[in-house]
């Protein structure tokens, strides 16, 4: 029986883990990547940050209403 829930538990924090690396890690580090590299991407790269946007969608939905992409335009008036 302790063999069992041990199993049981190794498999939950596997999920826990698998989970929270799709939902929180990597949309962060796509946000980051982001934010910072907007404006001198080439295409290619531009192509995989969508590719990525697409794939870890419903980790960036949860960060949206926190964090935000708006360009720094010029300063001037």
């Amino acid at each position: 029986m302790e063999s069992i829930f041990n199993n049981s538990f190794a498999t939950l924090v596997a999920y826990v883990g698998i989970v929270s690396i799709y939902l929180l890690v990597i949309p962060l580090i796509l946000f980051y990547w982001m934010n910072n590299r907007w404006n001198v991407m080439g295409k290619f790269e531009r192509l995989i940050v969508y590719g990525l946007v697409f794939l870890f969608f419903p980790g960036l939905i949860l960060f949206s209403p926190f964090l935000n992409l708006r360009l720094r335009g010029d300063s001037k008036g």
